[in-house]
């Protein structure tokens, strides 16, 4: 296939991206910055309802006037999408979507391994077929488990998963790598750390806590409070992921997180004094499939990546708290 090159003003050559997943919350987020830098664009996304299609929708809507080109399709549908990825030739797949969330995996578990392991091969095939040059893979901090040596690093074995959705994702990772090693796809797996920022999926922490602290109403507390997270603002994610759509690489695992830790009391603290108001906790025991801590040694990310995290969690609160009083505020 041969493959038009276009340049931006400042002499970068622009590439055709496909980001699969791109509705949500992250994969959004990234499609604006993309097309930001003059990147053609195209999204795949089944509008899940895991949350609402209309948030998703919504957070697209802006795009869609600046060339955003969107596709509703199902990842295992292979037929429907070889024939886009064919019609397409993508340089680089960032393959975002996939059923989130730990705790939900424990109900579904056949599902969550549908979609995240038959679904990733299906993409991974789509993308030899296209032609891609590269595969950029959304993982996540879970394939750590509980037992991994903090701040964990990449070379850390991944066999010991508390949850479906931690299996499924290094499932995925271990797919990945096998399309590296037959086809020579380059591949950049990427262990997200619970990312925050504006546009977050309503269900997670900080988003469903903040809110229901701004309406006085009491918010779920999950053991003693001391189990720990490695936040990481939207930001800082979409610097990791365009360094590994733009820079030389074959195959990396690299963590895309904070690179500093803070436990669920001292994360309500600081909702406390961003939002102004007082957390009324409901206190619950501790849920399975939740991992005690999660940390980020980000050394090999910014070796390979060049990668640094910008944004500490006061701030990247504040910011949080700005875009949930203003057009956060019916979001959901």
């Amino acid at each position: 296939m041969v493959r038009a090159i276009l340049c931006t003003a400042g002499g970068r050559l622009t590439k055709r991206i496909l980001v699969t997943g791109g509705a949500g919350f992250i994969g959004s987020h990234l499609c604006k910055a993309l097309l930001d830098r003059g990147d053609e664009v195209a999204v795949v996304d089944n509008f899940d309802p895991f949350y609402p299609e209309r948030i998703k929708r919504r957070a697209l809507g802006p795009l869609l006037s600046r060339g955003l080109d969107v596709h509703e399709i199902d990842i295992r549908h292979d037929d429907r999408l070889q024939r886009l990825f064919r019609d397409f030739g993508p340089d680089v797949v960032v393959h975002l979507a996939a059923l989130a969330g730990v705790r939900p995996s424990l109900e579904k578990p056949g599902a969550y391994l549908d979609v995240n392991v038959r679904g990733t091969a299906c993409v991974l095939e789509a993308a030899r077929l296209s032609g891609a040059q590269r595969l950029v893979l959304g993982s996540s901090s879970s394939v750590y488990g509980a037992r991994a040596i903090p701040p964990f690093k990449e070379t850390a074995i991944i066999n010991d998963p508390e949850s479906p959705y931690a299996a499924s994702k290094a499932a995925a990772e271990l797919l990945a790598r096998t399309w590296h090693n037959l086809y020579g796809l380059e591949v950049a797996a990427l262990r997200f750390f619970t990312v925050y920022g504006p546009r977050q999926r309503p269900d997670l922490a900080i988003h469903k806590f903040a809110r229901r602290m701004l309406l006085g109403q009491s918010i779920p507390f999950f053991g003693d409070g001391s189990s720990r997270r490695d936040y990481t603002y939207v930001d800082d994610i979409l610097a990791g992921v365009l360094a590994a759509i733009d820079r030389p690489l074959k195959y990396e695992t690299a963590n895309i997180g904070g690179a500093q830790t803070t436990s669920l009391r001292e994360l309500i603290a600081l909702l406390e004094a961003t939002l102004g108001v007082k957390a009324l906790l409901d206190l619950q025991p501790a849920q399975p499939g939740d991992v005690p801590l999660t940390s980020a040694d980000v050394t090999h990310s910014a070796a390979v990546l060049g990668y640094a995290p910008k944004t500490p969690l006061r701030e990247g609160l504040k910011l949080f708290a700005d875009w949930l009083r203003g057009e956060g505020r019916d979001w959901v």
